[in-house]
C-alpha cells in the first residue's frame, strides 16, 4: 500500500468518526429536548406534584410545577403551581427565587382567591431562619442577625391582617408579628449592650433609649431601661439615671437587674428550655 492510499484511508475513518459524533449530538439534542411530561394532563401532572411534595422530593416537584406552570398559563392551576413552585423552593433553602415567584404572583395576581396566602407565604419566607421557638434549638436568636428580612416579614404579615382580617392565615401572622416585634426590640438592645460593654455609653444609651420607645411592651425593655440607668449613671449625668431607673421600677417592679445587674449567662429572651 503506497502513500496515497494510506492518506485515503486515513481520510475515510475521520469522514467516518465525524459522522458518528454529528449523529450522537443529534440524538443527544433529540433526548434532551423530549419534554418526560408530554404524555401527561395538567391535572395529572398537578397530582403527581402534591404526591412529590408530600414525599419530601422539591427538588423533582419544583421541576413538575415550573413546567405545569407555563402548560397551563392563564389558568387557576397555574396559579396554583405559581405559588406551590414558591412554597417549594422555601422548603429547599432557595430564598431569592422563593420570594421572585412569590412576588411575580402578587403582582400579576393582585385579585386572586389566594392572594391573602401569597402575602403569608411571602412573609414566611424572610421570617423563616430556623431559630427561636419555631426553629432549630440554638443559642443564637434572630436579634443577633440582620434584621432586614424580619422587616420586611413584618410588612408582609401586616398587609395581609389589615387586607384579609379574617383569613385562616391571620392568627399565626399575629403570632410571628409578636415575636418580630420581640426579636427587633432584643436586637437593638442587643447593639446596647455591646455599646455598654466598650465604654461607648453615650451611644448605648441613645440605642437602649430608642428600643424603649419604639417597643414599649417588649420583654427586652426591661434590659433597656437598664443600660440607659447605667449609661447615665457613668456619664455622669444623675437625674437621667434616676428617672431611668424609676420607670424601670414602676414597669419591672420584680427586675432581677435591680438586684444583680446583667444577666450575661442567661438563656435568650425566646428560649424557655
Amino acid at each position: 500500500m503506497n502513500l496515497f492510499c494510506l492518506k485515503d484511508r486515513g481520510l475515510h475513518w475521520l469522514r467516518c468518526a465525524v459522522a458518528v459524533a454529528a449523529v450522537g449530538l443529534v440524538s443527544a439534542c433529540g433526548s434532551m429536548s423530549r419534554d418526560e411530561f408530554a404524555g401527561t394532563s395538567n391535572e395529572k401532572l398537578y397530582e403527581d406534584a402534591r404526591d412529590e411534595i408530600s414525599a419530601g422530593n422539591y427538588e423533582r416537584a419544583i421541576k413538575m410545577f415550573e413546567k405545569l406552570e407555563g402548560r397551563a398559563a392563564g389558568t387557576l392551576l397555574s396559579q396554583q403551581a405559581q405559588l406551590d413552585l414558591a412554597h417549594a423552593y422555601y422548603k429547599t433553602g432557595e430564598k431569592a427565587q422563593a420570594l421572585s415567584t412569590v412576588e411575580r404572583f402578587i403582582r400579576l395576581h393582585p385579585s386572586s382567591p389566594a392572594i391573602d396566602y401569597a402575602h403569608y407565604l411571602q412573609g414566611l419566607i424572610n421570617f423563616n431562619d430556623d431559630l427561636g421557638l419555631l426553629g432549630k434549638l440554638s443559642r443564637q436568636d434572630l436579634s443577633e442577625r440582620d434584621q432586614q428580612a424580619a422587616r420586611d416579614s413584618y410588612q408582609s404579615f401586616k398587609q395581609l391582617i389589615e387586607q384579609f382580617p379574617d383569613s385562616k392565615y391571620a392568627p399565626d401572622a399575629r403570632l410571628r408579628m409578636n415575636y418580630i416585634i420581640n426579636s427587633l426590640a432584643a436586637y437593638e438592645v442587643h447593639v446596647a449592650r455591646y455599646y455598654y460593654r466598650r465604654g461607648a455609653y453615650v451611644a448605648a444609651a441613645n440605642r437602649a433609649q430608642q428600643a424603649v420607645q419604639d417597643f414599649r411592651s417588649a420583654p427586652a425593655a426591661e434590659e433597656a431601661l437598664y443600660i440607659m440607668a447605667r449609661s447615665y449613671d457613668r456619664l455622669g449625668l444623675a437625674q437621667l439615671r434616676d428617672d431611668a431607673e424609676r420607670v424601670l421600677k414602676q414597669n419591672f417592679p420584680e427586675s432581677g437587674f435591680l438586684t444583680g445587674g446583667f444577666r450575661t449567662e442567661d438563656k435568650p429572651w425566646w428560649q424557655l428550655w
